[in-house]
């Protein structure tokens, strides 16, 4: 990427501090993932009972817990479990609701069936949905992300289905088909390259979704197990020793609070930089 397409992406970010503020959050929560075991001062799981429940202080900024645990350093692991989910669970979204919404919309036999299954399963709440999976696929992390992303699988292929139909009826599609194009070639070549944008969007809102629903999960105790740090095993860890300990409490839902914050921006910004009713704002010709 040249150094003007660069600036030409972050003028959304630039115009708008809050957003740049976003950005900022959400690049140095994806460095702490990739640099946990470098940037942990101490081991995440290391037990030490003498300084149990010691508060924030020079050795040990963030506190320790009812082990004794570093919680700055169970605080960087578990960015690593909240980019792990949010991407698996992005990943299942697309690759389950871009098919079936392309396919619903260009097959309306088809669609007519799958998009009234996409009804009954967003009747339920997210949420709720995702814990009836988890509790007959039992407790894990893999059934996590497949639960959690089957539920926003159903708005992606909402979105999915109503931008192809809107692409069917345009005219150079029309033009294609009416030269022989196929099916294949026509999702290839024009369905697909207009979809990336508004997928773009709907991925950083699911991920920032995502990361509420691993929480959740982990707070409930049908996320990912106790033994690996998450920002929610640390929430519901730290539930007896609120009012003791409060910072067992603040430090982790703090992380969860701006990460999802940090990707809405983003987000906003993303679909500021893409809708070309903004591109004059952002000084992009055409």
């Amino acid at each position: 990427m040249s150094r003007d397409a660069a600036i030409l992406w972050l003028k959304p970010f630039i115009a708008r501090p809050i957003a740049l503020a976003g950005l900022g959050i959400l690049l140095t929560t994806v460095l702490a993932a990739l640099l946990a075991p470098w940037l942990s001062p101490y081991d995440p799981n290391a037990i030490d009972p003498v300084i149990r429940l010691t508060p924030p202080n020079a050795i040990h900024w963030f506190g320790t817990d009812q082990f004794g645990r570093d919680t700055l350093s169970r605080v960087i692991h578990s960015a690593r479990m909240a980019l792990l989910i949010g991407s698996g669970v992005v990943l299942f979204a697309l690759a389950t609701g871009v098919p079936v919404g392309i396919l619903s919309a260009l097959f309306p036999r088809l669609g007519h069936v799958l998009m009234r299954m996409i009804d009954v399963l967003m009747a339920f709440p997210t949420l709720l949905l995702a814990l009836g999976l988890i509790v007959i696929l039992g407790p894990s992390l893999t059934n996590a992300i497949l639960a959690i992303g089957l539920g926003y699988m159903t708005t992606t292929t909402r979105i999915v289905y109503g931008l192809t139909l809107r692409l069917r009826a345009e005219t150079y599609v029309e033009a294609s088909r009416s030269m022989g194009a196929g099916t294949i070639w026509l999702i290839g070549r024009h369905i697909l390259p207009n979809l990336i944008s508004p997928l773009l969007v709907q991925a950083s809102f699911v991920f920032a979704f995502a990361q509420l629903g691993a929480a959740s999960l982990d707070f409930l105790g049908l996320g990912a197990p106790p033994e690996i740090p998450s920002w929610g095993n640390m929430l519901a860890e730290s539930r007896t020793f609120v009012t003791r300990a409060p910072w067992l409490l603040f430090f982790p839902g703090m992380m969860i609070v701006a990460t999802a914050f940090s990707l809405n921006l983003v987000g906003d910004a993303l679909r500021d930089r893409l809708d070309p009713r903004f591109r004059q704002v952002f000084g992009e010709k055409g």
